[in-house]
């Protein structure tokens, strides 16, 4: 049995091995039922992204984090907003959920997942400059 792994750096100069299992599509239904959505929001900033310290493990909606899947985590947003994620580098975006917290980093915006951060192109440089479009508010309460 072959398995293949890449090997990625982060936001530290840690560099990290990960194979191909997980999900990678978790959350990707926003994309197509938000494409045309009405912007309520918008601001510029800078995001990093959380993975395998994390993976497995609660996230503050309840959830279990997946780091191959498609959230974030914001330290204000009401928890189930959605938002559309634009990498100013490459104009590559994501629509994803907020499902997590993260502290509020002098400089951080939001921390994506490692799949969001793929879709992105930002796992190579660890951060990266974004423009966050608020296109649902959440309503702030935990998954049961």
């Amino acid at each position: 049995m072959l398995t293949s792994s890449y090997v990625l750096t982060g936001c530290s100069s840690t560099v990290r091995s990960y194979g191909e299992s997980g999900n990678s599509d978790a959350g990707r239904y926003y994309s197509s039922e938000y494409a045309g959505a009405e912007v309520l929001f918008t601001a510029e900033g800078t995001a990093s992204y959380y993975a395998d310290d994390f993976h497995g493990k609660k996230t503050a909606n309840g959830e279990t984090y997946n780091m191959y899947g498609i959230s974030a985590a914001h330290p204000e947003f009401p928890l189930e907003t959605i938002i559309r994620v634009t990498n100013l580098k490459n104009d590559r975006s994501v629509i994803l959920r907020i499902n997590d917290r993260m502290p509020d980093f002098k400089g951080r915006m939001i921390d994506l997942s490692l799949g969001a951060a793929r879709e992105l192109d930002t796992v190579n440089d660890g951060i990266a400059k974004v423009r966050i479009e608020v296109l649902k508010w959440g309503t702030g309460k935990r998954k049961k």
